[in-house]
């Protein structure tokens, strides 16, 4: 049978964390299928983030076998499974990723019989054959990710969460001290040794918190901010133990929670993060207490972690100590108010404006071209370090100059009309030819590493490859091999294909050109294109080739790389015939990588050899 269901007020897109779907206490009445609007509207945009298609059901049926399924499910759990009525309501009710996946796998009956079909036995008679992985609807319905609930419940051995008497106990304790139970994967995130405790022991070290002064709500956004709260014991001296102190400072000594009302736990869980972006950069020395108390207690009840941390890693980013970041924007309360995507940077008008004479900025023009042009002031950091100017730069804003990253600091002078045109023209011809949204995902990689809007970013873009995630990602490795920042934004404008590779081939590479080969590093900076031959194809049969001919007398110095690997595979060979006759045969015979038969290697040879005659 169906059931009918409470009329939810619906304003923003589902999200299972906020917006519990159906849940057995909204049945009103054995139904009809019939649902007010809101009701179908609600169903409809979860049917819309379901994982999976629902091609067993029928289009027409698909509301009331979700419904069904998850009233049936939650009745299974409390009956069958013996779990408490309001668990298995959590469970299934925040859980719509394993729901449809449940669903997805049942035979349904045939067309003609669907509307009068009994679902209830039909999901009985599919669990029969099928075990409901209990496991994966649990960590979903804590809040954990569909990356990571299925990982995590892999590491369960069984399907059934009975089997695991301390998981359930300790998220029934958890839930009835006041954590919310779509807040429990938090905690499982970062420390899954928590639900593997004993949940009396766990009560205790609440209680253990309580009587250090924090009320209630408190803990709680201290204990999901800081999950290692609950994992261990706070042995005097210890890590918690700082940690207490250094929360003491905040919420107790300077009465930070009297800002917060009392029972409002989304607040204190806002403000407990934002404490944590501070604190992950401060664990050891524990001074930046009393900053955050007298300077940012509206700021911190106001801005998001997420945006704290950005205004930091900007610091950071321009060379600039963690620790010290931290201070430093704790002293200046003005550079939260920097907005780091609307205002717009121009090179090479910006550096003039800080203080750059003109000689220098037309040498910089010329050195860095591809640097110039209009980024984000988030970009500049980068921008900076492509110029080898980040340091100097710093230094200018640690000397008081906090104008040049505010809105209001107007450039003077105006910068190139024609260069910002000339780029726009160019990247909608680009899109013309290729797929325009992953064209500008390349720009803003790009710009995020400090090119700017001109014409050899937009080279760059047509050789690019990949996802922004996986060209970052290369983009860092070559930087953690040893290359100076500026010099790799060089190598890239150079050679942009060297971003299209996986980091093993970056570090099989490097390694062969530095301790094989015998150059440094900084061979690259010349010779980009190294980066882009084939280590086994090419590089390493020509460098043995030439050290064969030098171990035979035969070649006096080994030739640059920039030399014999740019050569194509007839110049190569007809290089090897000018050092002597007979190496083009060894070459085919002992180095050559070449699958061709031996018919055709033979009749290369000749070409070769009538070309020298």
């Amino acid at each position: 049978m169906g059931c009918g269901l409470i009329n939810p007020t619906f304003d923003k897109p589902y999200n299972p964390s906020t917006y519990p779907l159906f849940r057995c206490r909204d049945i009103l009445r054995p139904c009809s299928m019939r649902f007010t609007s809101s009701s179908r509207r609600l169903l409809s945009r979860f049917l819309c983030t379901l994982p999976k298609k629902l091609d067993n059901v029928h289009l027409y049926l698909r509301e009331r076998v979700v419904k069904e399924a998850q009233c049936w499910l939650t009745d299974y759990l409390h009956t069958t499974r013996a779990i408490p009525l309001s668990h298995a309501d959590s469970i299934i009710s925040h859980a719509p990723f394993s729901l449809s996946a449940f669903v997805a796998q049942v035979p349904f009956p045939s067309l003609a019989a669907r509307a009068h079909a009994d679902l209830n036995r039909t999901f009985r008679r599919f669990l029969t054959y099928h075990p409901l992985n209990e496991y994966e609807f649990f960590f979903e319905s804590i809040g954990l990710p569909p990356s990571s609930y299925s990982t995590a419940a892999s590491t369960y051995p069984s399907y059934f969460l009975s089997d695991d008497a301390l998981l359930l106990a300790v998220a029934s304790a958890l839930v009835h001290y006041g954590f919310p139970w779509t807040k429990l994967g938090l905690l499982y995130r970062e420390e899954p040794r928590i639900f593997s405790s004993d949940s009396d022991r766990l009560i205790a070290r609440l209680g253990a918190l309580e009587a250090r002064g924090f009320h209630r709500a408190c803990i709680i956004g201290i204990c999901l901010a800081f999950p290692s709260a609950l994992s261990a014991d706070a042995d005097p001296g210890g890590e918690i133990d700082r940690l207490f102190q250094y929360l003491n400072k905040v919420f107790l000594n300077f009465d930070l929670s009297d800002s917060v009302p009392e029972n409002n736990l989304q607040i204190f869980l806002r403000v407990c993060r934002n404490i944590r972006v501070f604190y992950d950069l401060d664990s050891r020395k524990g001074t930046m207490g009393e900053l955050m108390c007298k300077n940012l207690r509206n700021i911190f009840l106001e801005l998001d972690d997420a945006l704290i941390a950005q205004k930091l890693k900007f610091f950071i980013k321009l060379g600039m100590e963690a620790s010290d970041a931290g201070h430093f924007i704790l002293k200046h309360v003005d550079l939260f108010n920097i907005d780091f995507d609307n205002p717009t940077i121009v090179m090479p008008e910006y550096l003039k404006c800080i203080g750059l004479d003109e000689d220098e900025v037309k040498l910089l023009c010329r050195k860095y071209p591809y640097v110039m042009g209009k980024n984000k002031l988030g970009n500049l950091p980068a921008t900076m370090k492509a110029m080898n100017l980040h340091k100097r730069f710093l230094g200018k804003i640690l000397n008081g100059n906090h104008h040049y990253l505010l809105s209001g600091f107007v450039l003077a002078g105006s910068h190139d009309t024609a260069l910002d045109s000339g780029f726009h023209q160019g990247l909608e011809r680009l899109k013309c030819a290729k797929r325009g949204q992953f064209l500008d995902k390349k720009v803003e990689f790009l710009l995020s590493i400090g090119f700017g809007e001109n014409k050899l970013t937009l080279r760059s873009i047509a050789a690019l490859k990949g996802p922004n995630d996986q060209l970052q990602e290369r983009f860092d490795c070559l930087l953690e091999l040893g290359i100076e920042y500026s010099v790799l934004c060089g190598m890239v404008n150079a050679k942009p294909l060297i971003l299209n590779q996986c980091k093993d081939t970056f570090h099989e590479k490097v390694n062969f050109l530095c301790k094989d080969a015998g150059y440094s590093l900084e061979y690259l900076e010349k010779f980009p294109a190294f980066l882009c031959f084939g280590l086994e194809n090419r590089t390493k049969p020509r460098f043995k080739m030439l050290e064969w001919l030098k171990e035979l007398g035969l070649l006096k110095k080994l030739l640059a790389p920039s030399t014999f690997l740019t050569h194509s595979e007839r110049r190569f060979m007809t290089f090897l015939y000018s050092v002597h006759p007979a190496a083009p045969k060894q070459w085919l015979e002992r180095y050559s990588c070449r699958r061709d038969k031996d018919a055709n290697k033979n009749t290369l040879f000749v070409r070769v050899h009538k070309n020298q005659a």
